[in-house]
């Protein structure tokens, strides 16, 4: 195998988030291959990720953003372990990087299992219908696979991350994870829109013009 260049192995930082020395030892493991080396460094960054999962994440912050218009807003809750990590600019910038897909990918939910089961019931239903033509045998595939759709579109983790949709944000806080060697988690956020009706509730009705007086 020929010598791991600095270029490539700065290349595999800046694509994955890991540590210049994991870039080069996956890089070594790989042959050399950049793509390998990037599955070698998510599949690592998985099990990370899994190890520290259990682990309390009490800390971090509240992040805001104003998209350019100001006609959408963000709040994000995003936890860590330590106030050491909390104040990490590689943890801030993951933060800046969720509130932008927030804005960008309008999801309503955190995860999977945080859509009501009425909606997920609904979801089903509205799929079997769409595929009662088909053979039962295929329909439950058909079914799950229109489910998995609703996932990516609804709930963030399950999300394609604009700025790479070779990766999910769950991808990228499992990298974010391995990097910074905490468990980190995305609890809670709310997103808003102007004029966007309220959970419940009409559009606001505008009011109709009145007519100019002479």
């Amino acid at each position: 195998m020929s010598e791991i260049s600095a270029s490539i192995v700065k290349k595999l930082r800046e694509e994955t988030g890991a540590g210049m020395m994991e870039c080069k030892k996956a890089l070594g493991e790989a042959g050399g291959d950049f793509e390998k080396a990037k599955i070698i460094l998510r599949k690592r960054g998985i099990a990370i990720a899994d190890k520290k999962s259990a682990r309390a994440a009490k800390e971090g912050i509240i992040a805001s953003y104003i998209h350019i218009g100001d006609k959408v807003g963000v709040l994000v809750e995003i936890n860590c372990e330590s106030d050491f990590v909390a104040r990490n600019p590689d943890f801030r910038e993951f933060v800046k990087n969720i509130t932008l897909q927030i804005a960008a990918a309008e999801p309503r939910y955190v995860a999977r299992e945080d859509v009501p089961a009425a909606i997920v019931e609904r979801e089903k239903e509205i799929a079997v219908a769409q595929v009662k033509n088909k053979p039962p045998q295929a329909i439950a595939k058909i079914v799950e696979g229109k489910l998995d759709k609703f996932y990516q579109t609804v709930c963030l983790l399950d999300q394609g991350y604009v700025r790479d949709q070779n990766q999910t944000i769950k991808d990228l806080v499992q990298a974010t994870v391995a990097k910074l060697g905490e468990n980190i988690l995305v609890r809670r956020f709310i997103r808003w829109k102007v004029g966007e009706a309220l959970d419940g509730a009409q559009p606001p009705v505008e009011a109709p013009a009145q007519p100019v007086q002479s």
